[in-house]
């Protein structure tokens, strides 16, 4: 089952206040080529090898796509040094790597941001889940429902600002007593909810480590890479969830730290590290007998008072949006659909969790064998084990198209939505042998 287009339009989002115009050329694409390969090969000690590999740019709209090289199926035309083509409509389009026409690419979205450094920063993340498999950390998929909560999130936010504080301080042994507070934060907040730490790391590795990467590929200098870090920070408290977005904040930060006291930490690294144990270890952090009264003495000093309040009205509004979302993908009549072999695609800054039946996605894209379904400004709900999703009833139909509220469904030929006459819900039927 293919599961994992994760890097999505997180990338994207935080690019498109500086994002480019239609009158981008090739000539502007075998520059952000070249740039991204010869920052490749100033940093290829970062992995001990370098990054820079096949790369795809591709227009949403149209599907057009520009190429550092050719496919390995003759799929491509060499126009003016870039390779051009169409992406299929078949695929799924995303910031992430992706197997297509005989080779492994990074994938990245156009339009990229004006800033140089943004677009090194976005290339490099995603050539580096080009590689990540054979660096040793492999493509995983984790929920972290939990910082969905009240309290995940409060504890979240705490040892973010507390990591924004370590940024911000110009001398290093006080900036590195804040990122020893934020760890705390975090140690506390894994203790509330079991099993957090196991999926938080997992998320950590995968986008954590690649967004570091990014970061470092940039060469922003150390006023540079400020800026840049809290201005992410700024624009992460306002995004409506953290699930799926976290660690683009938290590894990076704290890598920038660690290679204050090891310029090759993530070396010592794989995808079995315990990564708070890890940054636990590396700054020489003791976790008190007494964590949940030292939390109490720490929070004020991090805005936790402002937090505490933001988050508790967050709760009610998120509580009546639940129960929405729960009548009409749960309770009522609704379309239930089996996967079988799905990619997706979908924007992880507005995902969050039903109770406990699956998390909710109001922007996504499936393709299966069973055909195309895509959810814009809707909502889906995909179960914990990815097998089965859930969509409102249609109201609409015209041959094999299907369509709902905020969804449209393409069906193979083969497959029907067929009524269940006893539960009220339409179910996919497969027609054909």
């Amino acid at each position: 089952m293919k599961l994992y287009l994760f890097s999505i339009f997180f990338s994207l989002f935080y690019n498109w206040a500086e994002a480019q115009t239609d009158s981008t050329t090739s000539a502007d694409y075998k520059k952000y080529f070249k740039e991204v390969q010869k920052n490749a090969n100033k940093n290829k000690t970062l992995w001990k090898r370098r990054l820079y590999g096949p790369v795809l740019l591709i227009e949403p709209e149209t599907r057009k796509l520009y190429a550092n090289e050719a496919d390995g199926e003759g799929i491509l035309t060499l126009t003016d040094g870039v390779y051009t083509g169409i992406f299929p409509e078949s695929l799924n389009m995303a910031n992430t790597s992706i197997d297509w026409a005989g080779k492994r690419w990074a994938m990245v979205m156009l339009p990229l941001a004006e800033n140089k450094q943004e677009r090194i920063n976005l290339l490099s993340h995603e050539l580096f889940h080009r590689v990540q498999s054979e660096l040793g950390f492999p493509l995983t998929h984790s929920e972290n429902n939990h910082l969905d909560t009240k309290d995940g999130r409060i504890y979240l936010r705490l040892e973010l600002e507390a990591l924004k504080h370590a940024v911000l301080e110009p001398k290093h042994q006080i900036a590195l007593s804040h990122v020893r507070n934020a760890l705390l934060f975090r140690a506390y907040r894994q203790s509330l909810f079991e099993g957090s730490k196991a999926e938080e790391n997992s998320l950590e590795l995968n986008e954590g480590i690649a967004e570091y990467s990014g970061l470092i590929h940039s060469d922003r200098n150390k006023a540079e890479t400020r800026l840049h870090l809290v201005g992410q920070l700024n624009r992460f408290e306002k995004s409506p969830t953290f699930v799926r977005s976290f660690a683009y904040q938290t590894i990076p930060i704290y890598g920038v730290f660690l290679r204050t006291l090891d310029k090759n930490w993530n070396l010592n690294i794989s995808g079995q590290t315990d990564l708070s144990e890890y940054l636990i270890t590396a700054f020489d952090l003791k976790i008190p007998n007494d964590l949940n009264e030292q939390i109490g003495k720490l929070e004020k000093a991090y805005n936790g008072d402002l937090i505490f309040k933001e988050e508790t009205e967050r709760e009610l509004s998120q509580l009546e949006k639940i129960a929405t979302y729960k009548q009409f993908l749960a309770d009522q009549p609704h379309v239930e659909i089996p996967l079988e072999k799905m990619s997706i695609s979908f924007d992880p800054r507005n995902i969050f969790p039903l109770e406990d039946m699956g998390t909710v996605y109001p922007d996504i894209r499936i393709t299966d064998s069973w055909g195309i379904l895509t959810v814009e400004n809707g909502g889906l709900l995909m179960n914990h084990s990815w097998n089965r999703i859930s969509i409102s009833c249609p109201f609409q139909t015209s041959g094999q198209e299907y369509s709902g509220n905020g969804w449209t469904l393409l069906l193979e030929e083969g497959y029907q939505l067929i009524k269940n006459k006893q539960t009220g819900n339409y179910e996919l039927v497969k027609t054909k042998i």
